[in-house]
């Protein structure tokens, strides 16, 4: 009998390791016959669809307001760039605030090299976070009020720093689906 088990635990763990193994497998990397093709991108909507899903359920949880009621925008500058955050609706009273509360906290907690917020909501580490945390010297991070919400502005004259702010906005845009440019901008 516990070889039963035994045989059905590893039969069990064989098929999710190669379940792990087709999710990860890039789009492009899987066979080119068109019937094939097809269930692959309709597989790679649906993953897509998922990670935007849980992007958007643990960002509403971390930065404690709805992303359907906000709209997010990420801008690079010369010197850094500008996390833009608003309320949809000049009616909503509770959103500007929150808006404020989770932009001033981050300001803080990014000029500390603490990017715990971001690893939460993307479920990984996003691209510049390392250069951010160890040239956090060299950036500073000032929070601006907006009628309806907030403004971080993001700034060094390190062009290393710059850099990495640049890549870490370009995920934010790419990964929220904002519809930035990702250009810089002056």
């Amino acid at each position: 009998m516990k070889q039963v088990i035994s045989l059905a635990a590893v039969f069990t763990f064989i098929v999710a390791g190669v379940a792990i193994a087709d999710a990860q497998t890039r789009p492009e990397d899987r066979s080119q016959d068109p019937s094939e093709k097809s269930k692959s991108d309709r597989k790679s909507d649906h993953n897509h669809d998922s990670h935007l899903d849980g992007v958007n359920r643990r960002g509403d949880a971390v930065m404690g307001f709805s992303h359907a009621k906000t709209t997010h925008h990420f801008l690079l500058k010369s010197d850094g760039g500008l996390i833009r955050v608003e309320a949809n609706d000049a009616n909503d009273g509770a959103s500007p605030d929150q808006i404020r509360r989770h932009l001033k906290h981050i300001a803080k907690k990014f000029s500390e090299g603490d990017f715990a917020a971001p690893a939460l909501i993307h479920a990984q580490t996003p691209p510049g976070v390392s250069a951010m945390q160890s040239l956090k010297a060299e950036i500073k991070y000032d929070f601006e009020e907006l009628e309806r919400g907030g403004l971080l502005r993001i700034s060094t004259n390190n062009s290393e720093a710059v850099k990495a702010i640049h890549e870490f906005l370009r995920f934010q845009i790419k990964d929220h689906q904002t519809g930035d440019s990702g250009k810089v901008e002056n």
